[in-house]
């Protein structure tokens, strides 16, 4: 995947919005180390400082073009880092520059450490001779899931539906709720046109079977062990080869390999979103005409 090119999915209205809304939640109101800084020109090098994978240029560019700093990458987004290495340079006035310091590098920390763990996770699958998709999921952080979903994608990971509204997702509750299965889906189908899928959440193979039968275009076998999921998908499939099967629930970077199978299509990891490590990065300021270093020390 190009994750250059990935940047385009990026509106430019939405990237400032987001920018600002963080930049007004670390400094709502005085910010008293301005007085401590002042406001020359000042220049800074950001520096990764633990192994993964570079994601989150775009944002990072977003929030220090919000307060008139310039970024110079030195390093593609989607790049193996390999510590300790400097990604970028930052140049601005130096209150500036510190105002977006800590908002730019916990964005960077967080989006590289998820497109790290999408790329664990797609080259263990990949390892296995499996070539079904690795995806993400809903479990993401309220108001931080465009960085998430972004960086699932530059872990070449599919981001799997976006919001409520890329796809009718069928789970217990609305099952529980409509009445049974069938119901379920004839309400899903009723309400949805040519462009949207319905998938269905099913805790048996009867369920997968109702469900295929009503219609629906996806199952997903939640919380199965590996032992049990593949006969389930094998038996499904042998009956409804058109639909595609879903394995979610309990899979981790150490155990996905064992959900992968010819009869799954895809695989969705929550924790590539809600317990990916962040990665370690730092801004650093260094005097004109000086050699960036990555750790400084007070003489």
């Amino acid at each position: 995947m190009d994750t250059e090119g990935l940047s385009l999915l990026l509106p430019p209205t939405t990237l400032a919005a987001l920018a600002d809304s963080w930049l007004r939640e670390d400094c709502p109101g005085l910010n008293f180390a301005a007085l401590v800084t002042g406001a020359a020109p000042s220049q800074a090098a950001l520096w990764a400082k633990s192994p993964g994978v570079l994601a989150g240029r775009p944002f990072f560019d977003a929030i220090f073009a919000q307060l008139n700093c310039q970024v110079t990458w030195l390093l593609p987004e989607g790049s193996q880092l390999v510590p300790v290495v400097q990604v970028a340079e930052v140049r601005g006035p130096a209150h500036r520059l510190l105002l977006g310091e800590r908002v730019a590098l916990n964005m960077l920390a967080r989006c590289s450490g998820i497109a790290s763990a999408a790329a664990t996770a797609v080259k263990i699958a990949r390892g296995t001779g499996w070539t079904g998709h690795v995806a993400g999921t809903r479990k993401t952080t309220p108001g931080f899931r465009l960085v998430e979903k972004y960086g699932l994608l530059v872990g070449g990971a599919a981001s799997h539906r976006y919001d409520l509204g890329g796809m009718v997702m069928v789970k217990d509750n609305h099952v529980v709720a409509a009445g049974g299965v069938e119901k379920a889906v004839r309400s899903a189908r009723q309400a949805v046109d040519f462009t949207l899928k319905v998938e269905v959440e099913c805790s048996s193979l009867q369920e997968a079977v109702h469900a295929a039968e009503a219609g629906a275009d996806l199952v997903l076998l939640d919380n199965f062990k590996p032992e049990e999921l593949h006969p389930i998908a094998q038996a499904l499939k042998a009956q409804f080869p058109r639909v595609a099967v879903e394995a979610s629930g309990g899979v981790t970077l150490s155990n996905i390999s064992q959900f992968c199978g010819p009869h799954i299509d895809v695989i969705s990891l929550g924790m590539l979103t809600q317990a990916a490590p962040a990665l370690d990065f730092s801004l650093k300021l260094f005097a004109e005409g000086a050699t960036p270093v990555p750790y400084s020390r007070r003489s």
